[in-house]
């Protein structure tokens, strides 16, 4: 699918200026950072250095005093606790940081995940039903349960009390636990409110550590798990979760658990980033709950034991394969479903198959959203007979809010603006699609979407400098509203072309009016080989990155598209 090209608006002149003769650099690298609204030098600063000191005091979010007294009460009249929280790697990280910092200091500890195909995400009845088993008197419901007011009422009546940690957007009203940390819950005043449900877990462990004097060291082992969850999750990486990520990063590349030494390849060890965690570590941890239980991944990051450590790596990686599987042939069979309709007249993808698997339908969204650059939802059955489905949505399209529009016709919904869950019973599934459809076209004024690429800049090989470039990695970690910058550069030339596997790229490009030539890389671009050996001129959008090798690293352009010069 062809993508539309649009640089951005340009920064004030007066701004980039001042950026220039202050932090002495180069007008290209003023203009990247204006755009990112940094707009003096102490804001730079904070940007370049990101430190642990600028986190928020955490009991400026709302029911974090509460939170606090209840774990203590609850030490103090030794009563067994439950740390609970999602299937996914977010909530299984959050589990994993908790569990481990609440049992260093305790041991009535259990905790608990539940099974996706069996209960579903959010707080169960059957998890209320092992805490009442347990003599369990407090849960701590990591990255959920927001949403869970009949649930939570329920467990309120077994004498069960919660503490809800989660990052969802909630209803009107939250569920009326005994303490409920959401920032983004009314009346919260707490300054960030895009923390990822680990984060917002990793703040109740501040808080309790602050409380009571505990050593602030002890934090520094959880930054790992924070990161990753970040980076799984798909949060802003701005504000704090810049600084938990940065943070969490060096710690995945000079002291990592044991769990994430095994996971990072050979090849990028003490230089993983974010990109890295998202394609290589989290994908692993996640297969975990997706084919068998998420239990498994929190016992890997939780091991110490390097031979248990590698039984479980032998496991999830076995896991990882067979959800590998699936998703080839779940893709496949979503792609036949489609090639039946006439899908240029839709402004929503939506197939169904009872026979899918359920962990694996939101990995065939993102795939369908590649495709076909529409709000995708992928459905299942799950074992009650209601229809499940994923949904992930394009840069610029409220998924949550146009499958809120229709939850007349749901039994459970819930998600954030890029991706959501839903259930409904199977008699409202047509009517449904129907309606997410219409929804979808009145949402965009009737236009169908184009993929675009937002470029930040216009350079010339020449402005590529080492300085340049080693600023421009300075700005990481990258991630969503702090994008690896993306260039264009015009009247290019390639050599070396080879193609890597049946669709990639690998060349050395060089422009014309200069005498750099930089080694690139552009993944699903190897249709372009034939024009590129004949030696036609091209323009370029691309980001700036590095390739390991045996410890090494080379800078490296990452291509995102070719137009070429006829």
């Amino acid at each position: 699918m062809e993508k539309r090209w649009e640089i951005k608006e340009q920064p004030n002149t007066e701004v980039v200026k001042d950026l220039r003769e202050s932090l002495n650099i180069s007008e290209v690298l003023a203009i990247l950072l204006a755009q990112r609204g940094i707009t003096n030098f102490a804001q730079a600063k904070s940007y370049f250095n990101p430190s642990l000191d600028e986190l928020h005091d955490p009991f400026l979010m709302k029911g974090m005093c509460d939170a606090v007294s209840r774990i203590k009460n609850a030490i103090d009249d030794e009563e067994n606790i439950l740390i609970f929280g999602d299937y996914d790697v977010d909530g299984t990280t959050a589990v994993t940081l908790f569990y481990e910092f609440l049992t260093s200091i305790y041991s009535k500890v259990f905790f608990y995940i539940p099974d996706r195909n069996n209960e579903g995400y959010g707080i169960s009845q059957q998890s209320i039903e092992f805490a009442v088993q347990n003599n369990i008197s407090l849960v701590i419901a990591l990255d959920c349960g927001i949403k869970a007011h009949e649930e939570i009422k329920y467990a309120q009546s077994k004498g069960i009390d919660y503490i809800i940690c989660d990052h969802h957007l909630p209803d009107r009203s939250v569920p009326k636990a005994y303490a409920v940390l959401d920032p983004k819950q009314k009346g919260c005043r707490y300054p960030y409110k895009d923390l990822s449900g680990c984060g917002v877990g990793f703040k109740l462990v501040q808080a309790y550590t602050e409380k009571f004097n505990l050593p602030k060291e002890n934090l520094l082992p959880l930054l790992d798990l924070v990161a990753v969850s970040i980076a799984a999750d798909i949060v802003p990486i701005t504000g704090e979760n810049r600084v938990l990520a940065y943070a969490g990063l060096k710690r995945l590349n000079s002291d990592p658990r044991l769990a994430f030494q095994q996971l990072i390849p050979t090849n990028i060890k003490n230089n993983v980033n974010i990109s890295n965690v998202v394609f290589s570590i989290a994908p692993k941890i996640n297969a975990a709950g997706r084919i068998k239980h998420g239990s498994e991944a929190v016992r890997f990051m939780l091991s110490t034991d390097e031979e248990d450590c590698r039984k479980y790596l032998n496991d999830i990686n076995s896991l990882n394969n067979e959800r590998k599987t699936l998703d080839l042939d779940m893709t496949h069979d979503a792609l036949f479903q489609l090639d039946q309709i006439n899908t240029k007249e839709k402004y929503s993808t939506i197939v169904y198959d009872a026979s899918w698997n359920k962990g694996v339908i939101g990995i065939v969204a993102s795939r369908l959203v590649d495709l076909y650059y529409k709000p995708t939802i992928v459905c299942t059955k799950n074992n009650e007979g209601e229809i499940v489905g994923s949904a992930r949505s394009i840069q610029e399209f409220d998924i949550h809010s146009a499958i809120e529009k229709n939850k007349d016709l749901l039994t459970q919904f819930g998600g954030h603006m890029a991706a959501a869950g839903l259930a409904m019973k199977e008699e409202n599934f047509e009517e449904f699609k129907i309606r997410f459809d219409q929804t979808v076209k009145e949402m965009s004024n009737g236009k169908h979407f184009t993929p675009s690429i937002l470029i930040d800049k216009e350079i010339s090989f020449n402005d590529m400098t080492r300085s340049f470039l080693e600023s421009v990695m300075r700005m990481a970690p990258f991630g969503p509203d702090n994008m690896n910058p993306v260039f264009i550069s015009k009247d290019l030339l390639a050599t070396d072309f080879r193609l890597v596997g049946k669709e990639h790229a690998r060349l050395y490009v060089h422009q014309r009016d200069t005498r750099i030539t930089f080694p690139a890389i552009g993944f699903k671009l190897g249709k372009f080989g034939p024009k590129l050996e004949k030696g036609q001129s091209f323009d370029m959008v691309y980001t700036i990155g590095m390739n390991y090798w045996q410890g090494k690293g080379t800078w490296q352009l990452n291509i995102k598209d070719i137009r070429f010069n006829d």
